[in-house]
């Protein structure tokens, strides 16, 4: 036999022996619980809560961000339960934490909720300033430290508009430099952070475990981003097929230790596009 035959054949085992050694080797990259935004669904919730949860269920997940409004928390509870669904955190509005942590509380020990997240600072749209950031940092940290007494955790999720430029950095420099890391922690949409220019493998970097959270969605390719904090909801598209580096955040996701992850959907192509993000989720490989 020709030796160049000869060698091409084993150079060809042994690029193939290679490959799969590696494939046998190769662990998956997503390890957490499957959770779910409920917001993706915020559509459907409205004609039937159980039925709903169903489809949550069929899908995979079994945790979900908090969710039932239109029923006692009780109830809800008692719907997740059925399903196999936990809430590792839940989201409340700003006004109703600052003024109401107790009622936050509460809300957190029936649906067994160790976070709780505000992801909206009240502002006028596309003005977000100093004094706004200001003030949330100053009732995020009165704030945080009476639901952290009551065993709950605040998380801020930041949605873009805090990209405005003060001195050396941000105003979500500044939020995050001058709360309280005791009693104020965060929660990471990528989608937002990428969308108002911010890095979201960068910010896990340089704030560690002040993420405790993160909401998994990508963002369509090519779309003009600003500071408002809104885009149209067929901006959302499958988990890596978009804008965003989904396997490097999720690496460094991993190593500041985030343990609960979101997917949220937006779109009106939920039922097609979640599970094409979960299959996504469950490819990647370290």
């Amino acid at each position: 036999m020709n030796k160049r035959i000869v060698w091409a054949v084993l150079l060809i085992f042994s690029s193939l022996t290679g490959e799969m050694v590696l494939a046998q080797n190769s662990k998956p990259l997503y390890t957490a619980p499957l959770g779910i935004a409920p917001y993706t669904f915020r559509k459907s919730f409205p004609n039937s809560i159980p039925a709903t949860l169903d489809t949550i269920k069929m899908m995979g997940f079994t945790e979900i961000e908090g969710g039932g409004g239109r029923i006692s928390p009780q109830e809800y509870k008692k719907l997740c339960d059925e399903r196999g669904l936990s809430i590792p955190s839940f989201g409340a509005g700003y006004e109703q934490v600052v003024k109401n942590p107790d009622s936050v509380i509460w809300r957190a020990k029936i649906f067994g909720a160790k976070y709780v997240m505000i992801s909206w600072i009240p502002h006028k749209t596309g003005s977000f300033n100093f004094e706004n950031a200001k003030k949330a940092v100053d009732d995020f940290n009165a704030a945080g430290k009476i639901l952290k007494e009551g065993g709950v955790t605040l998380c801020y999720h930041a949605h873009g508009y805090e990209f405005l430029p003060y001195e050396n950095g941000t105003l979500l420099d500044y939020i995050m430099n001058n709360t309280n890391p005791e009693y104020v922690s965060f929660e990471m949409d990528v989608f937002w952070i990428q969308f108002g220019g911010g890095d979201p493998v960068g910010l896990l970097r340089k704030y560690g475990d002040r993420w405790k959270l993160m909401h998994l969605k990508d963002m369509r390719k090519g779309i003009k981003k600003d500071l408002t904090g809104l885009t149209s909801p067929e901006n959302d598209v499958p988990l890596g097929t978009g804008d965003l580096d989904i396997p490097g955040i999720l690496k460094e996701a991993k190593k500041v230790g985030i343990k609960h992850y979101f997917i949220e959907d937006e779109s009106s192509n939920v039922i097609t596009q979640v599970p094409q993000s979960i299959q996504y989720l469950k490819s990647l490989k370290e």
